[in-house]
């Protein structure tokens, strides 16, 4: 039987590459039709064992780049843990763990388990006695049921550090470090980042051997279409100008951006009381109502979607049609992460950031550090008019 398993026959599909029937199936479900330069780069070093680092924009497809390697690697007969992904946030950890269970929806015998802070931890105790062969986890929680012993990772033959430097920036060097001690010194860590910053660097040569080396650019026909707005308000003015950009333009899939939770909140009591449909998510709400409120805002049932950087990354929301930064991001990168909310899946997107003369400076280094080319505008008689300069 376990013979049987690992001698599956691959067959060369639509996508260009050899994969089981049951893959073909999983693939052909999701209408995947075409591999991201990603895929094709990574799916054959992935498959050969050797370790590798791989710098990748975000929205580029590399779930199923160590996705489908990982899934043809597992040992079916066998109920130990073989695969391990660390996730920087609960939001990524639940996609990851989503696009994996759309990839095994033909396949019998895999099982995989998603691990984060903020869910009862004997409810995803038991979830592990199910003995899942594939784990996607934030560091913190994997780390819990290690100390627990209620995950086993002596037998685990692929490691994934998934957006890499979003993980080691967040301060979980430490965490991960503990975690890839304590896994099989012969198994393969495959790392996934949009930059080589210093910590990743410091991963690689602590705990890759011969790593491959694989950048993929963003390619200019695949890059977002964002049309970026720069709009100089004070304070008071944000939120009547923000009301008459959702009425001029009748945005139907909004996401605001905020700096802290306060704002967050301040902003969804008051765009409610104005009887727009909104919500919002931030560090203080629990994971439970987090789901319920992105299911809805996938679902488009919900319009306004108002929240911190704790959602810029890790939400796969594909239709939006605008990002608003209602406060100028605190980091150049999270300017990216949150317009890239927006312009997904070859739509055009819109983009605004709103700013006071105090955040001048800080617009100046986000749009040198991203060579972003924002517009400035103001808004007169219903329409929106370019100005001299930001």
């Amino acid at each position: 039987m376990e013979e049987q398993h690992k001698t599956a026959e691959l067959t060369v599909g639509r996508l260009g590459i050899a994969l089981t029937a049951e893959m073909q199936k999983a693939i052909d479900s999701i209408g995947f039709e075409e591999l991201t330069e990603v895929q094709q780069k990574t799916i054959p070093v992935m498959r050969s064992g050797c370790d590798l680092v791989v710098k990748a924009p975000t929205g580029t497809g590399k779930t199923f780049a160590f996705g489908i390697p990982i899934i043809e690697k597992i040992d079916r007969d066998s109920a130990d843990l073989q695969a391990l992904i660390l996730a920087p946030t609960r939001e990524l950890a639940v996609q990851i763990n989503t696009e994996l269970c759309r990839l095994t929806a033909f396949t019998s015998g895999i099982r995989t388990a998603v691990l984060y802070g903020g869910q009862p931890i004997n409810a995803q105790i038991t979830l592990l006695k199910k003995r899942p062969q594939i784990v996607v986890a934030t560091p913190g929680r994997l780390l819990d049921h290690m100390g627990r012993h209620t995950i086993k990772p002596g037998k685990v033959k692929i490691a994934v550090l998934d957006e890499a430097d979003e993980m080691l920036d967040m301060g979980f060097f430490k965490d991960v470090s503990k975690i890839l001690d304590k896994l099989p010194k012969e198994k393969q860590l495959a790392m996934f980042s949009a930059t080589i910053t210093r910590e990743v660097m410091d991963i690689m040569w602590l705990y890759q051997r011969d790593a491959a080396e694989i950048t993929v650019e963003r390619a200019k026909e695949n890059a977002p279409k964002i049309k970026q707005y720069g709009m100089r308000l004070s304070s008071g003015e944000k939120i009547p100008v923000l009301i008459k950009l959702f009425d001029t333009f009748d945005y139907q899939r909004v996401i605001v951006f905020c700096n802290t939770k306060r704002m967050t909140e301040r902003l969804v009591k008051e765009l409610k009381a104005r009887g727009y449909d909104a919500d919002g998510l931030s560090s203080d709400i629990s994971q439970s109502v987090r789901m319920k409120i992105m299911d809805r805002f996938k679902k488009h049932r919900l319009r306004i979607l108002v929240a911190t950087d704790v959602a810029a990354r890790g939400i796969d929301v594909e239709d939006v049609d605008v990002v608003f930064n209602y406060d100028v991001p605190q980091d150049n990168a999270y300017y990216i992460h949150r317009i890239g909310r927006t312009g997904r899946a070859k739509r055009e997107g819109e983009a605004f950031v709103f700013y006071d003369i105090t955040e001048f400076g800080r617009l100046k280094d986000i749009i040198r550090y991203t060579h972003s080319d924002i517009r400035p505008v103001k808004f007169v008689d219903g329409k929106l008019e370019e100005t001299e300069g930001l």
